[in-house]
C-alpha cells in the first residue's frame, strides 16, 4: 500500500490510500477462505466451491466489500500507527472508494483530527479573580438539615392540617369528569408547602381535619410536561388519612456528640464552618478559572470538528443520567414523561459542549506552549487530596 496524508478543512486530514492490482486480488482471495462456508453451491459440499464456481453463482464481486473491509482495515490501522506522533483522531473515518478496477483500489478516508487552539494573547490580561465568603446562614443551614434527618414524626389529631404537617392523602383526579393517568392515588404522603403538586393544591389541603373528603380545583400550568393537561381545569377528590408533625431535637452537646461525633456544639459549628470553606474556596477557584479561560477564549481561533462535539455531549449525557439513576430513575423514562426525543434533548448541551472542547484545547495547546509537565510529587499529592476529600 502507498498513503498520502494531506490536512483538510473543518479539522480534518485525509488519508489517500492506493492498493495495486495484487494486493486487491489477495485481499479478495482471503475473503473467499473468510466466507466460503456461508455459500450453498449445488455439487459441491459446503465451504467447498471453488472461487470462481461460487462467483458465477453469485456475483463476480460477491466478496468485494469483505475484500475492501479488509483492505481498509489493515492499511487505516497502518497509517495510525505511523502519524501517531502528528495526528490525534478524534472520531470514525468517511471513507470513499474513488477508484475500484482489477489492477487496483483507491481508498480516501476523511478523518476528524484533534485541531489546534490558536491563541493570540493569555498573558498581561485582566481578569475577575472569586473569592467567597461562609456566611452565618449557611452555618444555621447545616445545622437545620441535621436536626431535621434527626427529626421524629409525630401524629396530630387535635387541629387541622397546616403548612409544614406531612399529610397522608388519597386522591382521585378528574378533567371534564374523566380520569386521567397519574391523577389517583392512596395512601400518598404529601408534605404541605413543599410545591411537590402544582400550583394551589397544597394550598387547599390546608385547614383540611382528619377524614375529610374535599373537591380541590387547580389549573394546570400552560407549560405542564403532559400535553394533553398543559392549561386544563381539574377537579381533585382528596380525604385526609393522617396528619404528622416533626419534631426536631434540641441542639445540645450531647444531641452532636451522637449524631456527629463532635463533643460540643461549638466544635460541630467549626467542623461545619471548615467544611463549607472547603467548598467556598473550591467553587471561588473554579470560578477564577473559568473567567480565565473565557478571557483567553475571546481572543481564541479553534475549528473544532463535529465529533468532538457529539464526544463531550455523550459525557454530558452521561452525567446527567448518572443524577437520574441516584434518584431511581432512567433517562428514556424521564424523556418519555418530557416528551422530548434524545435528539432534541441533546441539543440543550450543545453550546456547553463547545464551551468545554474549546476550554480543554486552550488547556491543550498552553500545556505545549509552556512545556507544563506534572512532576510525581504534584501527582500523588493532588491523589492524596482526592483521596481524603472521600475518605478513602
Amino acid at each position: 500500500m502507498k498513503y498520502t496524508t494531506t490536512a483538510a478543512e473543518k479539522s480534518t486530514v485525509k488519508f489517500n490510500m492506493e492498493f495495486d492490482g495484487a494486493e486487491w486480488k489477495d485481499a479478495q482471495q482471503k475473503a473467499y477462505l473468510k466466507l466460503r462456508g456461508k455459500f450453498a453451491v449445488n455439487g459441491f459440499r459446503k465451504g467447498k466451491a471453488p472461487k470462481n464456481v461460487i462467483e458465477s453463482v453469485y456475483g463476480k464481486g460477491v466478496f468485494y466489500e469483505e475484500a475492501l473491509n479488509d483492505l481498509f482495515g489493515e492499511g487505516y490501522n497502518q497509517i495510525l500507527t505511523e502519524v501517531a506522533d502528528q495526528y490525534t483522531i478524534v472520531g470514525e473515518p468517511e471513507v470513499n472508494v474513488e477508484k475500484f478496477e482489477d489492477d487496483g483500489i483507491v481508498m480516501v478516508a476523511t478523518v476528524p483530527v484533534k485541531p489546534e487552539a490558536k491563541i493570540s494573547a493569555y498573558t498581561g490580561m485582566k481578569i475577575k479573580e472569586y473569592a467567597y465568603t461562609v456566611k452565618e446562614e449557611e452555618i444555621q443551614g447545616e445545622i437545620n438539615r441535621l436536626l431535621d434527618r434527626n427529626a421524629r414524626k409525630v401524629n396530630v389529631e387535635n387541629r387541622p392540617a397546616q403548612l409544614g404537617d406531612i399529610t397522608n392523602i388519597d386522591f382521585v383526579g378528574t378533567v371534564d369528569g374523566v380520569k386521567f393517568d397519574g391523577g389517583e392515588a392512596e395512601g400518598f404522603d404529601l408534605t404541605l408547602g413543599s410545591g411537590q403538586f402544582i400550583p394551589g393544591f397544597e394550598d387547599q389541603v390546608v385547614g383540611m381535619t382528619l377524614g375529610e373528603t374535599k373537591d380541590i380545583n387547580v389549573t394546570f400550568p400552560e407549560n405542564y410536561q403532559a400535553e394533553a393537561l398543559k392549561g386544563k381545569d381539574a377537579v381533585f377528590a382528596v380525604t385526609l388519612n393522617a396528619i404528622q408533625t416533626k419534631e426536631l431535637p434540641e441542639l445540645t452537646d450531647e444531641f452532636v456528640k451522637d449524631a456527629t461525633g463532635s463533643a460540643t456544639v461549638e466544635e460541630y459549628k467549626a467542623k461545619v464552618t471548615e467544611r463549607l470553606q472547603v467548598q467556598a474556596d473550591r467553587r471561588a477557584n473554579d470560578a477564577t478559572e473559568n473567567s480565565i479561560l473565557e478571557a483567553i477564549a475571546a481572543n481564541t481561533e479553534v475549528e473544532i470538528p463535529q465529533a468532538m462535539l457529539e464526544r463531550e455531549i455523550d459525557n454530558l449525557l452521561q452525567k446527567f443520567e448518572y443524577q437520574l439513576m441516584y434518584q431511581g430513575l432512567k433517562l428514556q423514562d424521564y424523556l418519555d414523561f418530557i416528551k422530548v426525543s434524545q435528539a432534541d434533548f441533546r441539543k440543550n448541551y450543545e453550546e456547553q459542549a463547545k464551551k468545554n472542547v474549546t476550554s480543554q484545547l486552550i488547556i491543550s495547546q498552553l500545556i505545549k506552549q509552556e512545556n507544563i509537565e506534572a512532576t510525581e510529587e504534584e501527582v500523588n499529592a493532588k491523589v492524596a487530596e482526592q483521596a481524603a476529600s472521600v475518605g478513602k
